[in-house]
């Protein structure tokens, strides 16, 4: 029962913290536009990119593991 005591008030402070909290980003302007920044993301204007140009084969040479080994019979 002693427990209680000391739980009641941490919960009112926790209670007040967060409607503090949620004071503060209310007066902050947090909540003003919520969809904006998600339209806004859509309409972007991408500037146009530069073609990544293209890599030439090259000619790849014999390692050990290409070369033939002794056939099996």
């Amino acid at each position: 029962m002693e427990v209680v005591y000391l739980l009641i008030p941490i919960a009112i402070l926790l209670v007040a913290a967060m409607v503090g909290a949620f004071v503060w980003a209310s007066k902050s302007g947090q909540f003003d536009d919520l969809e904006g920044p998600a339209h806004r993301i859509l309409m972007d204007k991408d500037e146009p990119q530069e073609p990544v140009p293209r890599r030439t084969k090259r000619k790849r040479s014999k390692s050990a593991t290409d070369r033939p080994g002794p056939k099996a019979k």
